[in-house]
């Protein structure tokens, strides 16, 4: 587990880093300073959750069903609630016109992030040091 935390978090920390530089050069001019704003955050979370997963390895020695269940629920969070923030924020680029069903997935991934960090709470007071 500790092995597929850590891939993920890599995978997903470098994906940060490329869509953090694009936001920051590649949409200045092209996208309202709302919608980068909307796109930073989205880059914002995603970086903070990368970080939260590399700190579930440091705990899944432990083979924790909290821990498993948080290295799934922050992974899903960044899914949904950073790439509906990113698709919302592009979504003129991309020609993409159907946004009702954007709206409702980022409170969703939201949720996602919430369920990762009482896991990671449930794991820290099981955890014997």
């Amino acid at each position: 587990m500790n092995k597929q935390i850590i891939l993920t978090a890599a995978f997903l920390g470098m994906m940060a880093v490329i869509l953090g530089a694009f936001g920051a050069h590649g949409l200045e001019g092209k996208v309202s300073e709302a919608q980068l704003e909307t796109w930073e955050t989205g880059n914002r979370y995603h970086f903070y959750h990368t970080l939260a997963l590399l700190f579930l390895s440091t705990f899944s020695r432990a083979k924790s069903q909290s821990i498993r269940l948080s290295f799934i629920a922050f992974t899903v969070g960044i899914f949904l609630f950073s790439g509906s923030l990113y698709l919302l924020s592009t979504r003129e680029l991309l020609g993409i016109t159907q946004t009702a069903l954007l709206g409702p997935i980022t409170p969703i991934g939201g949720l996602f992030f919430i369920v990762g960090w009482i896991g990671l709470f449930s794991a820290a007071l099981r955890h014997r040091a």
